[in-house]
């Protein structure tokens, strides 16, 4: 308690088990490699579960391994879920995902110490295959909890490394039994660093989110003819690689061109044979666009495939689209971006409204139940990255504004 009598965290226990998850998987740099369904996600999970024991919660796992744990209310109400995700990127930080749901554990730690009971049961989850890193889409797990993914396809998903998501959960034992559907929320909340630039800069605190942009992301397959770099004029080449690069850059000059919140990323490219006096005859390469108006992001949409098509065909390269995730954008309820701002003004935080640049489980939720994000910032705006870091204060001021905030909700009818 602070001397005005508002419920604080112990943000002494909240970094202490945020520093024992990253050893989880640690790698050099002092980030962290937990992709889904491995071993070290495995042993993630088996930390986390351990702590919801711990504090007497009751666990379930589902079919396809979302996890929550549960503290019972006084009536008989749907849950307040508090969540995020477990799993990193190859290259991860401590933070990213793992932060919302350790925080949400202390949440419920810190109320059941104060002795507060809840009319709604508040429940902490940590949802699988959220990055999206090892499987694909991302969110796969939320998206199946919330029925915008069938269960069988997200069980039949290949990674990366050619295993099979349904085989992996039984490999680590996460392939529950729980129904997919067994659980619906009163409120979803999820806490989470920014992973931008805009907090730090501004010098705020606290972000109250107002949704999610709308995330659209492509793989394109161009083939062309592997020949001599020497002795091919150019007039006379099928050159991929030269379409891909023609590719990245016209996404680049289109987000400039539309400007505001258009956003456009080459992050995946292969090429093939790969050699220096060799004209590529295959490049896979990945395009994402994201935009916070759907009207939009479809108009960049229409433009780069027609600009991929003609670019490819006047160089007589071959292309094959694939979509990997399509997301539309996604407002968050309006009384809880209030109750969020009101908390943090309440609390002396800094506050603003603002959107989120990445996708987040939450996105999921903000369909069929009241759904709310807070933000705190990020070092330098770095995420997906070893080097991701945000100061101990801030992350308990975020914290302590998502325990005023679940205290509220769950409190009510």
């Amino acid at each position: 308690m602070t001397a005005g009598g508002a419920l604080r965290v112990d943000g002494d226990r909240l970094m202490r088990r945020l520093f024992a998850l990253a050893e989880v998987g640690a790698i050099d740099g002092g980030g962290v490699c937990r992709l889904a369904l491995t071993d070290a996600d495995r042993a993630g999970r088996d930390l986390v579960v351990g702590w919801m024991r711990e504090l007497g919660l009751a666990v379930t796992v589902d079919r396809v391994g979302n996890v929550l744990g549960t503290r019972a209310g006084t009536a008989d109400l749907p849950p307040v879920i508090i969540g995020s995700h477990i799993d990193t990127v190859r290259t991860g930080g401590k933070y990213d995902g793992n932060y919302g749901v350790l925080a949400g554990l202390e949440v419920i730690e810190r109320l059941r110490e104060a002795g507060v009971a809840t009319r709604h049961p508040i429940a902490v989850g940590f949802f699988t295959n959220e990055e999206g890193a090892r499987f694909q889409p991302d969110m796969l797990g939320s998206a199946v909890h919330q029925g915008a993914l069938a269960l069988d396809a997200a069980l039949a998903t290949v990674a990366i490394d050619g295993a099979t998501l349904g085989d992996e959960l039984a490999r680590i034992g996460y392939a529950g039994d729980a129904p997919v559907d067994a659980v619906r929320a009163a409120a979803y909340l999820e806490l989470h660093v920014e992973q931008g630039p805009v907090l730090e800069r501004e010098g705020v605190t606290i972000g109250a989110v107002t949704g999610v942009q709308g995330i659209s992301w492509s793989e394109l397959t161009l083939g062309g003819v592997s020949n001599h770099a020497g002795t091919t004029p150019m007039a006379m080449r099928t050159d991929a690689g030269y379409v891909a690069a023609e590719i990245a850059c016209f996404v680049r000059r289109l987000a400039r061109a539309y400007g505001g919140a258009q956003v456009a990323t080459v992050g995946h490219l292969t090429v093939r044979p790969n050699l220096v006096n060799v004209i590529p005859n295959q490049v896979v390469m990945t395009i994402d666009l994201r935009n916070t108006d759907e009207d939009v992001l479809q108009r960049a949409e229409r433009e780069t495939w027609a600009f991929v098509e003609a670019t490819a065909a006047a160089e007589g390269v071959t292309v094959a689209r694939r979509a990997l995730a399509r997301f539309a954008p996604v407002a968050f309820d309006p009384a809880m971006i209030d109750r969020v701002e009101a908390a943090a003004k309440a609390q002396g935080r800094s506050v603003r409204r603002m959107p989120s640049g990445a996708g987040h489980d939450a996105q999921m939720f903000a369909p069929r139940c009241p759904t709310g994000m807070i933000f705190v910032p990020s070092a330098g705006g770095i995420s997906h990255n070893v080097r991701e870091h945000t100061a101990p204060d801030e992350l308990i001021a975020g914290a302590d504004v998502l325990l005023a905030v679940v205290r509220d909700v769950a409190a009510g009818d």
